[in-house]
């Protein structure tokens, strides 16, 4: 087809206003986007380097920590801190249970906090033990289980007596768990009171004697955006 000089020009123009806009949108989409940060190692292995609390109660053992004892009780909850605080981010770590299965307790604490002078901690966790396995419990502010998964949900991703993978992603108020690669908490808090930023905590519960292992841990801060 022949085209006229008028269209020529109307093309020449629309092609140029289309070429602008997606400019335009690349610059913003890109300016919008968070940078994208790297995954970086809470614990080397060897020491507690960045890592705070009671170290009569955990260890370093094959390239773990291991938080309470087989050979006698745990007389109290005892938490094994970061030094610094995180707000938005991405927690990976391998954990296990080794003890009597109706008894043996822990957890990971996130945006959490020491009581002062006392042994225990305020904010939200990620349990382990029993039938809480892959809940979100509110440790020392509500006292309850905030969300969990479903029988079916936690048979199938529940390793018993094994490693097991959590992921823990927190942004904003929501605050979602995954065990093995199965999700089993997506809860977004309703309370805006709550603190959103806190240290990362290892727990073993007091009672009976047991052990909590924790191992490759990691995490990947997500920028806020603005």
């Amino acid at each position: 087809m022949v085209r006229s000089p008028r269209m020529k020009k109307r093309l020449s123009i629309d092609v140029v206003l289309f070429g602008a806009i997606c400019i335009v949108a690349v610059l913003l989409l890109g300016g919008c986007a968070p940078a994208k940060m790297p995954t970086l190692s809470l614990f080397d292995g060897t020491t507690f380097d960045g890592w705070q609390g009671n170290l009569q109660h955990f260890r370093i053992q094959d390239g773990a920590i291991v938080a309470g004892s087989l050979e006698q009780p745990i007389p109290q909850n005892e938490f094994l801190c970061t030094e610094n605080l995180y707000r938005d981010f991405e927690l990976s770590l391998k954990v296990k249970l080794v003890g009597d299965p109706a008894t043996a307790n822990a957890g990971i604490q996130i945006r959490s906090r020491r009581i002062p002078n006392h042994n225990d901690m305020v904010g939200y966790q990620a349990d382990m033990g029993q039938n809480y396995w892959g809940c979100l419990y509110d440790e020392g502010r509500r006292h309850r289980i905030l969300a969990k998964p479903g029988p079916q949900r936690l048979h199938q991703a529940l390793k018993p007596n094994d490693w097991n993978e959590y992921v823990i992603r927190c942004v904003g108020p929501r605050v979602q768990l995954w065990m093995n690669g199965y999700q089993t908490v997506d809860y977004t808090e309703p309370d805006e009171s709550v603190e959103q930023a806190g240290v990362i905590g290892l727990q073993i519960h007091g009672g009976p004697p047991a052990e909590a292992w924790y191992k490759d841990i990691n995490i990947r801060v997500i920028p806020q955006l603005r």
